[in-house]
């Protein structure tokens, strides 16, 4: 498998539609697809509109399967982009308590 970072714009209004794709996408990955894609981490990305993007790191056997398991988790793809090395600098923040 290889590394791949996803690009979603705008795909969310809110925490809570975030939440429930989190959920699916999830089930999809462990579920239904587990030697094809492995979901590590995400970012939620505050939009300028107001909306949620993220920026999701999986570890995948090819593009197209990315592609497939955001067709079955109802999931925006605006760009896949292969990693070619990984940094850390220090671990990411503790997230801030809700």
């Amino acid at each position: 498998m290889q590394t791949y970072a996803i690009l979603r714009r705008s795909g969310w209004g809110s925490t809570d539609e975030l939440r429930e794709s989190v959920e699916l996408s999830r089930q999809v990955g462990e579920e239904e697809m587990p030697d094809r894609v492995r979901w590590l981490r995400s970012y939620a990305l505050a939009e300028e509109d107001g909306s949620l993007g993220t920026v999701c790191v999986y570890e995948a056997t090819d593009p197209e399967a990315i592609w497939e398991h955001a067709s079955r988790a109802e999931l925006p793809i605006d760009e896949i982009i292969l990693v070619a090395d990984t940094v850390v600098i220090r671990p990411d923040p503790e997230p801030a308590a809700s």
